[in-house]
């Protein structure tokens, strides 16, 4: 069937709104941090520094025994429980809405933008779906915005779930600037497949690969975060910065920054695993072979032992906090140096991203 123009150009509108209605949600969460509510410094009574500065001794105690070869789990400050233990990224039982409005108009706003602009996202990837008769991620410009859109969706998700408010204007505001270089540098008016890709195993393989992508797009950024508030943290015990900052108040504890980037990459590597297994399969159809070390499988291979190599070491070896983090990083760089590196600039049999 002939590319449909017309419901492409709708496509691509829609697009656009999402990131015009995304960037209302990132100024609406900054909002939240400037004039929101300020619960956390509320509790900024007499005494308030020195237990901050406590607990940044104990972070700061805790990850040197790590690092000097100390395999135990460090323990948490005297306000949270342990990092495997659930009490520390609780599931609140008010109800989300009512957990919305008391949260303040800002997080209403806030939250109201961002649901709004991930509908138009996803109506978005729907009509470009359904304008080339496909599958909607055949090359890199459909898959990056179909992974922000599974991105921008989970992170809704999780922030409802866990009340994480504040966390939205780092994911969103990242999903804002990856959107909007996608549209603006790596754009792909709608088309046919190469005929490669015109099998089944697009939906299959390709359709796994970023929802995980999209998943592993939120840890990535709460693992930024959690580096910032982490160096903050040992400033503020070394006495090199004063206790209290605004915005790390208002931030989750580092221990609930830790469990919720550790439960979102719990759920993102069955998908991922999923999607390797999928392209072998797809592979030995295409090519009579399940892996021939192309460029694209050798960095999708070593994406998946770098994340679990993650797994296993916060199971098995205690590793969490920096350690942790800077090996989940360098998993999503490893994933993102495949797509923006390997696919477009290193010829193999995955060279099919419609960049040039």
């Amino acid at each position: 069937m002939p590319v449909n123009v017309a419901l492409g150009h709708v496509s691509n509108a829609f697009l656009i709104t999402a990131l015009v209605i995304y960037s209302l949600s990132v100024v609406a969460f900054a909002g939240d941090f400037a004039f929101g509510r300020p619960r956390r410094a509320a509790a900024a009574a007499p005494g308030q520094q020195a237990r901050d500065r406590a607990a940044a001794l104990a972070s700061v105690g805790a990850a040197g025994a790590s690092a000097a070869g100390d395999q135990a789990p460090a323990p948490a400050t005297a306000s949270a429980a342990p990092a495997d233990d659930a009490g520390t990224m609780p599931e609140l039982a008010v109800p989300a809405l009512r957990a919305i409005r008391e949260a303040g108009r800002w997080v209403v706003a806030a939250v109201a933008f961002a649901m709004i602009g991930a509908a138009a996202h996803t109506t978005a990837v729907i009509t470009r779906g359904l304008a080339v008769h496909r599958a909607p991620w055949g090359n890199m410009y459909e898959f990056v915005t179909a992974l922000t859109c599974v991105a921008a969706i989970f992170f809704l998700f999780a922030m409802i779930r866990y009340r994480v408010w504040t966390l939205g204007v780092f994911v969103m505001g990242a999903v804002v600037v990856t959107l909007g270089l996608a549209d603006t540098l790596i754009y792909t008016a709608p088309g046919d497949l190469v005929p490669a890709l015109q099998s089944y195993w697009l939906d299959i393989h390709v359709t796994a690969m970023t929802l995980a992508t999209g998943i592993f797009f939120v840890p990535a950024v709460l693992g930024f975060v959690y580096l910032w508030v982490d160096r903050y943290t040992r400033r503020v015990a070394a006495g090199r910065a004063a206790p209290g900052n605004g915005i790390v108040r208002r931030l989750p504890s580092i221990e609930q920054l830790d469990r919720l980037t550790y439960r979102t990459i719990v759920f993102g590597f069955p998908v991922w695993t999923f999607g390797v297994i999928a392209g072998a399969i797809w592979a030995d159809q295409a090519w009579g072979r399940y892996w021939g070390w192309d460029p694209v499988e050798t960095w999708a291979f070593i994406t998946w032992v770098l994340y679990a190599a993650f797994l296993h070491a916060r199971a098995t070896a205690g590793w969490r906090g920096r350690r942790a983090h800077y090996v989940q990083l360098l998993g999503f760089a490893s994933l993102i140096f495949n797509i923006l590196v390997v696919q477009v600039f290193i010829a193999g049999m995955h060279s099919y991203s419609g960049v040039s």
